[in-house]
């Protein structure tokens, strides 16, 4: 699934920046109802115009290509408050922040996390939780979201 979401990403990204907008990330969902989920940002934020923008666009770049087999809904979206990571450089912002991770393979056998990002070195991530401090390869990741702040 990862390789189907990269050649996705580098179809599409083009495609996206045209408008002026950054792809943040890529999910492909199959289940009853196959999803392509594009996640788009930009600094100043995202608008229903934006991704209204990118929806046509990316349509069009999809009905060439047709890199998808059977029917599937496209969606367009803000990776929002709880913003997911799709790569290690995504996180450098969020540093000191507080974010949320499933990975792949138990680090001091747990799978799931909630911590503080200390430091991004490449692709190593430190953690912090609970006074204890983990490091993780973002390559072990399943999933990462930043938790949100509401102070």
């Amino acid at each position: 699934m990862a390789r189907k979401n990269e050649q996705l990403e580098n179809m599409l990204r083009p495609a996206v920046e045209s408008l002026g907008v950054e792809l943040w990330g890529i999910e492909l969902l199959r289940g009853k109802q196959t999803t392509l989920r594009l996640y788009i940002d930009k600094p100043e934020g995202v608008d229903v115009d934006d991704c209204a923008d990118v929806s046509h666009q990316v349509s069009g770049v999809l009905d060439v290509e047709d890199p998808i087999s059977g029917e599937y809904v496209l969606e367009v979206s803000s990776p929002g408050m709880d913003r997911p990571f799709f790569a290690a450089a995504q996180c450098e912002p969020y540093i000191g922040e507080r974010v949320q991770m499933r990975l792949l393979v138990p680090v001091a056998g747990r799978r799931k996390f909630a911590a503080t990002l200390l430091a991004v070195e490449g692709e190593t991530l430190s953690l912090e939780e609970n006074g204890e401090t983990f490091t993780v390869s973002f390559q072990e990741v399943d999933k990462a979201n930043l938790i949100p702040r509401f102070d």
